[in-house]
């Protein structure tokens, strides 16, 4: 009878550990997805800031702007399509 008590009051023990171990590893599995988050974050924030220094070159943003299919005023902008991949 004592043998079937302890293990009956060790099986509540081990089912009140459950919970808390369950919100542990659902924690833990967020703190994962936020880092690697922060870190792909971190890694678009560093390319936006070096596209942000690239276009203060005036050249750059009317290359860019060209590239858009966009020109000067009065100028006329053409579109030639059908080139040769290799150019």
């Amino acid at each position: 009878m004592a043998r079937i008590s302890l293990l009956l009051v060790l099986g509540i023990i081990l089912i009140s550990y459950i919970g808390p171990a369950t919100a542990y590893l659902r924690g833990w599995n967020m703190a994962r997805e936020t880092r690697s988050e922060v870190h792909r974050l971190a890694r678009d924030n560093a390319a936006l800031r070096a596209r942000s220094k690239r276009l203060q070159d005036l050249q750059t943003v009317e290359l860019e702007a060209r590239r858009a299919g966009m020109g000067r005023p009065g100028e006329r902008v053409y579109v030639v399509r059908g080139l040769p991949k290799d150019r």
